[in-house]
């Protein structure tokens, strides 16, 4: 909130290009080393069918966005296909701030929770090309693509992250728990008022975009978020891995989804993507999504 009132007041508060994408790589690789660290304490084969079926939900979500998107956004395909898959993608902030929600709640989730966000971070992507791509517009180079995809900064930080903490197990990493522990949600501050400044500088975006895009930003997370929460009760998740799922389906992703579309669907328009996503979708998660998923996670168990 601090980032979006010094953007909308034009102060010239602005983290440097360098520092930004430091916190990025420092939250991804700690999300993945405390991850893999907690996998280490248990079986693999045990929590690879819940990653598995988790992985749906990034087929399931953007099939559902994009028909919504052509038919009340009457948005042009590419457009309709590269938001839909934004949203069918993870936004890897929106789940660190979940985890840090439900610590500060004791509310305990599965330790293999990173293991599901790194298999959400594609499925979606690769949809949302597949759409663009069913109108005969959009012929984008595969090889390029999945490189974009695969080997993009997230994946490789998170995946990573995952392998070296698993390799590693809690001994193996006590000596960095200070510095990727201690230090987690300073550095998470720092980026969130980042983010905070270029939410603040794509509102214009979304006056011009109107209401449509705004009232999708707010009511797709919510209808992902029921998806997920069913689909976390249903496989077996606790209340808070419940949650957390509810909350990667619910978010929308604004750093591997662009970079891949970019590629895939030059044609569309970015700044729709974005709006959507950072300016709409993010900071309604923040502020009022990660309660509200938690709550009806809670609910759904106790039912």
């Amino acid at each position: 909130m601090l980032g979006v009132a010094a953007g909308l007041a034009k102060s010239d508060l602005k983290l440097p290009a360098a520092l930004y994408d430091a916190l990025s790589i420092y939250l991804l690789l700690a999300i993945g080393l405390k991850g893999g660290m907690e996998l280490a304490k248990q079986p693999f084969l045990a929590v690879a069918p819940q990653a598995v079926m988790a992985m749906s939900l990034g087929l399931v979500i953007p099939l559902i966005a994009f028909p919504v998107l052509r038919a009340l956004g009457r948005l042009p395909r590419a457009d309709a296909a590269s938001i839909a898959a934004h949203y069918g993608s993870v936004s890897v902030v929106t789940f660190a701030v979940g985890q840090n929600y439900l610590n500060a709640k004791g509310i305990r989730f599965e330790a293999h929770m990173p293991l599901i966000l790194v298999l959400l971070e594609v499925p979606g992507i690769l949809v949302g090309v597949l759409l663009a791509r069913a109108g005969g517009a959009v012929r984008p180079a595969w090889g390029p693509l999945l490189h974009e995809v695969m080997l993009g900064k997230s994946i490789v930080l998170l995946v990573g992250g995952l392998l070296i903490g698993w390799a590693a197990g809690p001994q193996g990493l006590a000596p960095m728990e200070p510095f990727f522990g201690g230090l987690f949600k300073g550095v998470l501050c720092l980026f969130l008022l980042e983010m905070g400044l270029v939410a603040s500088a794509q509102l214009g975006s979304v006056r011009k975009s109107g209401l449509f895009l705004v009232g999708f930003g707010v009511c797709m997370p919510l209808v992902a978020a029921v998806l997920g929460a069913l689909l976390g009760t249903a496989i077996g998740l606790s209340p808070g891995g419940t949650a957390l799922l509810a909350v990667l389906a619910a978010s929308a992703s604004y750093i591997a989804a662009p970079a891949a579309m970019r590629i895939a669907v030059p044609e569309a328009n970015p700044a729709l993507s974005i709006t959507a996503a950072l300016a709409v979708t993010f900071p309604f998660n923040l502020l009022l999504g990660i309660p509200l998923y938690t709550r009806l996670a809670e609910w759904l168990h106790r039912a």
